[in-house]
Parts: structure tokens; sequence; C-alpha cells
């Protein structure tokens, strides 16, 4: 038995691997969840994993897509990957090392095997409470907001408001200086364009929606700490 419940996420588009997988896991003691493709794995929420185990070959968004995914993003970036995969060549493992992953194991496997990486990888990794506290980043590749592991869009001009105000924390912008520095010279918009952005995002950021906040006669600011 593991001395902390750390929860576990497998990712793999094989049901009954998934079973067998989590089946052995929570017989050792940690809390397991599963999901059959990249976007199930997201829409669970990756910031409640430990660690994941993560299949290569997937239809849709293949593991290694997924990855990169992961490690571009603050709020995923820390959380340990090791990658499942019958894909065992040098040019393979390399790739995925060189993405970020912890480890590589080649399918077929035993179930042994995976239990002693699962645990040398958390014990090489420092302990994380990924389910507690803020969890709200940009993922710069896919142009969307993570919070908490939820992937949500956003349009164009949204996203780079809330990039602005991400990147200058407590900073005050007027409502000229956002149109100045997100829409094009040649768009004739008012400031009460600007407003109706900014309410549009507070709704997207969900419960971090307080964070937005706005200094009367002054314009717009990002509050960390809220």
């Amino acid at each position: 038995m593991t001395d902390k419940r750390h929860t576990i996420l497998v990712v793999d588009d094989e049901p009954d691997l998934c079973d067998i997988l989590r089946f052995n896991l929570e017989d050792a003691g940690y809390i397991v969840h599963t999901a059959h493709s990249a976007s199930e794995a997201l829409a669970f929420g990756v910031t409640h994993a430990d660690l994941i185990l993560l299949d290569v070959m997937m239809p849709g968004m293949d593991g290694f897509t997924l990855a990169q995914r992961l490690k571009a993003a603050p709020a995923t970036a820390p959380i340990p990957i090791i990658f499942l995969t019958a894909r065992d060549t040098e040019e393979d493992t390399v790739s995925g090392l060189e993405l970020g992953a912890d480890d590589y194991i080649a399918k077929p496997f035993s179930i042994r095997e995976v239990l002693a990486r699962v645990a040398a990888v958390l014990r090489r990794v420092p302990d994380t409470d990924h389910g507690v506290g803020p969890s709200l980043a940009l993922d710069t590749t896919a142009k969307a907001l993570i919070i908490d592991g939820q992937t949500i869009l956003l349009t164009r001009t949204e996203y780079e408001l809330l990039d602005l105000f991400l990147k200058s924390p407590g900073k005050i912008f007027s409502r000229a200086s956002l149109l100045a520095a997100v829409w094009p010279e040649d768009v004739i918009v008012t400031e009460r364009t600007v407003d109706v952005n900014i309410t549009r995002i507070r709704k997207k950021l969900g419960p971090y929606a307080d964070r937005l906040r706005t200094r009367s006669g002054f314009g717009y600011y990002y509050d960390a700490t809220a």
C-alpha cells in the first residue's frame, strides 16, 4: 500500500486494459480514474491527477500531442506522465522523453512492472495537491483557457485580452489601452465593446470571475490573489 492515496489517471482507448490497470492500481492503494481518449481525459479535469498513464496510439488526439499540450500549460506541466505504448523503437522513446514524460513502458507489459514504475516516479516527484487551490492558465498552443483541468474555448479577442491581464496582474488597463492593444486599427469599435468582452470572459472564468476586477473611473485589472 502507498503512504498517500495518490490519484492515477489512465488514458487508453482499450477499455479492457483500462479495467485491468484500474483493478491492480486500486489494489495497490491508489485512487484511479480512466479515460478512453484525450478529450475524455481533459473533460475529467487533469489537474486532479498525481500521475498520468498515457497511451500513445489513440484515435483523434494521440498521446504525444496530449502530453505536449499538458506540459505547455502551467497548471498541468508538473504532473508526471508515463507513456504506455506498443511503439517501442528508440526514436519513439526519445520523442516521448523529450516531451517531458517521466517514463516509457512498452506493451505488452506486466502489471508488476507498471506498479514498480509508478511507485518509482511518484517517489521522484514532490508531493502536490492538484485538486486544491486555484488552477487557471492559458494554453498558448490551443489558444484556450484551462480551469481546474477543464478546457474552455475562447475567441481571439477574449484570448488576447485575458493574455494581457494574466501577464500583468495588478496593472490597470483603461478601455482605450485595451482597444489599442487588441483591436486592429482599421476596425471601428467603441469602449462598450471592451465591456461586452469583459463580461463574456468573466462568465468563462467561472469560479475565478472575481479575479477580473473593475476600478471605477480607471478600467480593468486582474487580481491573482482573489
